[in-house]
Parts: structure tokens; sequence; C-alpha cells
């Protein structure tokens, strides 16, 4: 019989053993099983596997063939199926994790606390299988025609960005009495809204909202509007002194001037004063930013004791020894702060009687004018006490009978000088500049016209410049001065007198004449 190969078992006779020998076919053998030139090849080069040609085919052959097989070539495993014992063991332990899995029956001899706690439990498995439940069958019951009709409802109650939801968590620093992000951004815009605010305190200019907006919304890339005006009003009340003010210079906004404005004025101490002038200093802004940080610290604690009241049992932590919040006190979701009132622009009163007239123009009035006015007044007081009272909206016949005998012309004068009162304290600041420009003690009238024309906002002619400047030298004769020599007339200026100054004694006139 042929040797047997390593793979190949030996043809009549026993299988071979693979051993170490047979594991490295050595170069003769190798050299006797290649096709020599001459012979005609019949087998391919990949060798088949054969059987033994002598056995029959039957059950025991096969299987001896196989295990044969299989010990000839040990790459090859039979994986054994399943026996019924191997299923019988797997449906015991499915049935154990079944029963593990359902919540004991309360023994009876339980005690009541127990039993209390047991019951609790089963109903909060039972309602959140209900709540799964339900939401699944929301979610595979919603039709795709309804999603315009939900549209609405999901923008009215819209939830606020993950990262303003969730910005506590994402700090990466020790737990300690951190801010939400919406308090945080408050904060800063108290910042800015301070420094504009600042600034312009310190140039004595008015501070008014539409300047303190556009300052504000250029620093933060965020929107500023009143009402977080109220929002910081509310926390810290005594940081800013809110008025409606009108006749304020617009410089080319869409806002009239005869229009009411939102006028803020920074409220400081004593002992902030510079020359005799209060100054906010950049030491008093740092206060001022950390006293409105404490406040609103102070906001969140009262939320956080509350929320420490209505924990079982309640806990009671002095303020004074708190350096974080409970762990489960989501600080991001604290309410926001209701915005605090803020003053409304005046409903404007106008002139309906003689009496009120009368009383609005004292000391701006001839004597004899006044004397007329007063008869007049009386003479409508004494037809109107038979008569029964009657509302002044609900009879316009009324108001034109009682401004009978009233001169237009005052009228007109007085609110003519209202203006021009208020127009003065711009224009003093650019006379300033036009005498520092010209590098003269006195100027002519006529020069000093021009050069005001040629560089206020308005237009505006020689002869109402002039009107304005005499106004400005009643008022001010210590820093103004109008010289008449010979044919010309002459204005001069005190420049070594501070500006600021000048500028709140003119507001300051103009306010009292519109109060008259």
């Amino acid at each position: 019989p042929l040797p047997g190969s390593p793979r190949t078992p030996a043809r009549g006779g026993s299988p071979a053993v693979r051993g170490l020998a047979g594991r490295k076919r050595s170069r003769r053998e190798m050299e006797a099983e290649l096709p020599r030139p001459g012979e005609p090849s019949g087998k391919s080069a990949r060798k088949r596997l054969e059987l033994h040609r002598d056995t029959e085919p039957g059950p025991p052959a096969a299987v001896g063939s196989c295990r044969d097989f299989c010990v000839s070539c040990p790459a090859l495993t039979v994986c054994p199926l399943p026996t019924q014992e191997d299923l019988a063991g797997l449906r015991c332990r499915l049935r154990r994790v079944k029963t593990l899995a359902q919540l004991p029956p309360v023994p009876a001899g339980a005690s009541t606390d127990l039993r209390n706690r047991l019951e609790r439990v089963r109903q909060l498995e039972l309602r959140i299988r209900e709540k799964k439940a339900g939401s699944g069958a929301a979610l595979g019951a919603r039709p795709s025609g309804d999603t315009g009709a939900a549209a609405p409802a999901a923008e009215a109650g819209e939830k606020a960005p993950a990262y303003q939801r969730f910005h506590t968590l994402a700090q990466d620093l020790p737990p300690g009495l951190t801010l939400p992000y919406k308090f945080k951004v408050l904060a800063e815009m108290f910042r800015s809204m301070d420094t504009i605010a600042g600034m312009l305190f310190n140039r004595a200019e008015t501070i008014t909202f539409a300047k303190v907006k556009q300052g504000v919304q250029d620093m933060m890339r965020k929107q500023f509007e009143e009402r977080h005006v109220g929002q910081i009003k509310a926390v810290y009340p005594t940081s800013y002194r809110l008025r409606q003010e009108k006749n304020i210079p617009t410089f080319g906004n869409s806002a009239k001037k005869s229009d009411y404005q939102l006028t803020l004025e920074p409220v400081l101490g004593e002992e902030e004063k510079v020359d005799g002038r209060p100054h906010l200093s950049a030491s008093c802004l740092l206060e001022r930013r950390k006293e409105f940080h404490r406040n609103l610290v102070n906001i969140v604690k009262q939320h956080h004791k509350a929320f420490l009241a209505a924990l079982s049992p309640p806990m009671v932590v002095p303020e004074e020894k708190l350096t974080r919040w409970h762990p489960r006190f989501n600080v991001d979701e604290v309410p926001d702060i209701s915005p605090a009132e803020l003053p409304q622009p005046p409903q404007e009163d106008r002139l309906t009687t003689a009496q009120e007239v009368l009383s609005t123009a004292r000391g701006m009035l001839t004597p004899k004018m006044e004397k007329a006015l007063a008869n007049l007044a009386l003479r409508t007081a004494e037809a109107g006490a038979g008569e029964p009272v009657v509302s002044k909206a609900a009879s316009p016949a009324s108001t034109s009978s009682a401004l009978k005998g009233v001169s237009q012309a005052l009228l007109e004068r007085q609110e003519e000088r209202l203006a021009v009162l208020g127009r003065l304290p711009a224009m003093a600041r650019i006379l300033r500049n036009v005498f520092v420009a010209e590098k003269k003690q006195a100027l002519t009238m006529e020069v000093a016209c021009a050069r005001m024309a040629d560089s206020y906002d308005a237009q505006m002619p020689p002869g109402e410049m002039e009107k304005h400047l005499r106004l400005l030298a009643e008022l001010l004769p210590d820093w103004v001065g109008i010289h008449a020599i010979r044919t010309d007339t002459y204005i001069k200026l005190d420049k070594g007198k501070d500006l600021s100054l000048i500028t709140e004694r003119l507001t300051k006139a103009a306010k009292e004449a519109e109060a008259l």
C-alpha cells in the first residue's frame, strides 16, 4: 500500500496518525507527487478528499469515517445541539427571573408603616407604567396632519435652550452659591448700563434710555428693553432715579424734542464728589456691581429657603452658614424677576380757563394783563356758580368760552420761551467752543451769531440766534456779557468757568419754568 500523506488517509490500511514526522513533508515526497513533464495530468492541483474504497456505505462506516476526518482535520468542529435537559434548565431560570421581578405580596403580620410604604411603591410603579403607555400611544396615534396645529402650541410653551436650562451643571467650578443664567445676563446688563451712565453722568449729559439702550446692545450684542431696566430697579431700587422729561436734545433721533423721554440719574452718596459735584468713579462702579450681585444671591436664597421647607422632612439652614445650594435644588429653574413699575409720561393738561393761564404765566406778564386775566377769571367763576358742574371733556364749547378773552399770542410766547430754555444747554457748549476756536476774549454779535448758526444742529436765522444769546446773558450774567460800544454790539465770555456747572444751572432754570 502507498504511504499515507498528512492530508489523505492511506489506501488499504488504517488511518494515518498525525505526528511530528507528518507535519513537514520531505522534499523527496513533494517531488514525487509533482506531475512529470511527459505525463498527462488528469487531476487538478487541489487534491480531493477520498474515503476508503473497500468500505460500504452504512452507519458504522459513516461514523468511523467522519471520526477519522475530524481527527485528521481538527479545524472543523461539530457544535452539539441543545438537549432536553438544557432547555428545561433555561425555562426554570426564566420563571425564576419573572418571579423575582414581581413585587411580593405584603405579609399579614407586617407593621403598618411597612405596609404603607409598599403600597406607595406599588402606586408609583403603576403610575410610571401608565405614563409610559400613554406617551407611547400618543406618539403612535399622532397623525401627520396635526403638525400645523401643534406648532403654535409648541411655540407657546417653548422651553429655554439647553445651555440656559443646564448652565449651572456645565460650569467647571466647585459647588457654591452660583447664579442662574438669566441672573448672570441681568448682572452683565447692569454692569454695561452703569458704565455708559457713568460716562454720560461725568460729562454732565442727560442720561436718556435711548442712549443707554444703544450702548448696552453694542457692548453685549443682546436686546436691551425697558423691561430689563424695571428688573434692575426691582433688584437694586436705590441704584437710579428714574424720571420722564421732555425738551431734551435728540441730535437726529426719530423722537421729537417735545416728547417725553425716560431719563436715568445715578444715586450717589455725599462722599462721591469732585470739585463740589457728584462723580461716578471706578471704585463706586465696582461697589455698585458687588451690591447688585449680593441682591441677586439673596433672591436665589429666598427660593432655596422655600425649597428646603418643602422637603420631607423640612430643613432649616441659617443664611450666614449657607455655602452651597442643595444638590436637588435646580438653580436654573428659579423664576424670572418681576420688573418694577417705571414712571410713565404724564398726561399733558391743556390750559382751558383764564385762571389756569394766569397761574401758569404768573410773573411773565405785565401788571395790566395780569389784572385783566384776574377779572376774567372772576367773571367766569361767578357765571358758573349757578350752573351744574359739567366735565371738561364732555363739553368742548366750554373750553372755547373759558379761553375767550385770553390772548393767543400770550400762549404762543409762553411756549416759545419754554422751547428756547430747552435749547440753551446745547447752545452754551457751542458758544464756548466758538470762543475757544477764535482765541479771542470778545466777539461781535454778528460773528458770534454766524458761527453759532453754522454749528447748531437745526437751521436757525441769525436774528433768532441773537435772541438765544441775549436770554443766555440774562440768565447767566456772570458768564456771558453783552456790551454795546459805539455802533457795534460785542459779546464777552468767561472761559474759566466750569461748563458742567453752567449746563446744570441752565437745565435747572428750564425745569423751574416748566413747573410754573
